[in-house]
């Protein structure tokens, strides 16, 4: 793997987190624009060929929208930006952990933190029988890492450090503000694409009451194209999510190596994490992508490549591969 210092990572991340903020919104202006589109289509009787579609109608119409879409997306964007620590917590369950409830854990997260002239974040601990971690946060105030009681528990001390300076290394890498950005705005995208249905069915339920064959007929092949093209909107944001997810996986693993100065010993955590993932009642797909490693089912042919493109973390096994190879 071509070596990528911090630096250069932290200097991507942050022109990638402005870049989403620049494209979500701009597919969530698409995505108005298509539906005005679509009910000028329904309005004007265009989809029969009466009358051409009047482009500049829907123009006026857009612009008077777009301040309100704006608004709205930028109101919804900021309580859940600074809300997501707090949501985070209240779906893993996790509770604040300090020095005298477990020196060791607490030790070993500050020598690592002193390590590399990071201040520390805050450590949370999930009573979790099982193996996981991960970090959250989107600045100094809510960045965090997460444990739970199995991992604590299984692991010795060197691979406890290469967990911890894995999810550290998400921390200085800016990883965490990335993809908390990016879970918002596919949250935000996916909420419009259910109203836009909800709407088209309400409107499609609307014309068979009128006893419209004609108009119930239009209303029907307009909700499956808007359906189509918010399923496209969605499709491309959640995967641009899990792209952005599973590179930053390696580059948190070859960073928490360094930090803790043993890869070896972060490649048997791995392993063991491999065989007794925790936090399987995490039903939040975008929470339980922060986690060190999810649950994996072996599949093959066409399920093995689906897998990979909608899996939010790379193969445990080449991760492990890499790091042995140091």
């Amino acid at each position: 793997m071509k070596y990528v210092g911090m630096h250069t990572q932290i200097g991507r991340n942050n022109a990638l987190s402005v870049l989403l903020l620049i494209a979500f919104p701009c597919i969530i202006l698409g995505m108005v624009w298509l539906f005005l589109f679509i009910f000028e289509i329904i309005d004007s009787g265009a989809i029969e060929g009466e009358c051409p579609i009047n482009y500049e109608l829907i123009t006026y119409n857009f612009i008077l929208a777009m301040p309100w879409v704006i608004g709205i997306v930028a109101i919804w964007f900021t309580i859940a930006y600074f809300c997501n620590a707090s949501m985070i917590k209240n779906v893993v369950h996790a509770k604040p952990l300090d020095r005298k409830d477990n020196p060791r854990v607490y030790n070993i997260v500050e020598n690592l933190c002193m390590s590399c002239g990071m201040e520390m974040p805050q450590v949370n601990i999930v009573e979790d029988s099982q193996l996981n971690a991960f970090a959250s946060g989107i600045n100094q105030k809510s960045y965090a890492v997460t444990l739970t009681t199995g991992i604590i528990d299984c692991l010795n001390d060197d691979e406890l450090a290469g967990v911890i300076g894995h999810e550290l290394t998400h921390i200085r890498n800016r990883d965490t503000r990335l993809l908390i950005t990016s879970i918002i705005f596919v949250g935000i995208v996916a909420t419009i694409m259910d109203i836009v249905i909800r709407m088209m069915l309400n409107a499609v339920l609307s014309g068979n009451r009128r006893n419209s064959k004609e108009n119930g007929a239009s209303m029907v092949v307009v909700l499956l194209i808007s359906l189509i093209c918010c399923l496209i909107a969605y499709l491309f944001t959640i995967l641009t999510r899990f792209a952005i997810s599973r590179k930053r996986e390696y580059m948190a693993d070859a960073g928490g190596a360094e930090l803790c100065g043993n890869p070896l010993a972060l490649a048997s955590a791995l392993r063991k994490i491999t065989n007794h993932p925790g936090l399987e009642q995490v039903q939040r797909e975008d929470v339980a992508q922060l986690f060190i490693m999810r649950g994996t089912r072996k599949r093959k042919g066409l399920s093995n490549l689906l897998s990979g493109l909608f899996s939010t973390h790379p193969d445990p096994e080449k991760r492990i591969a890499l790091l042995e190879q140091f």
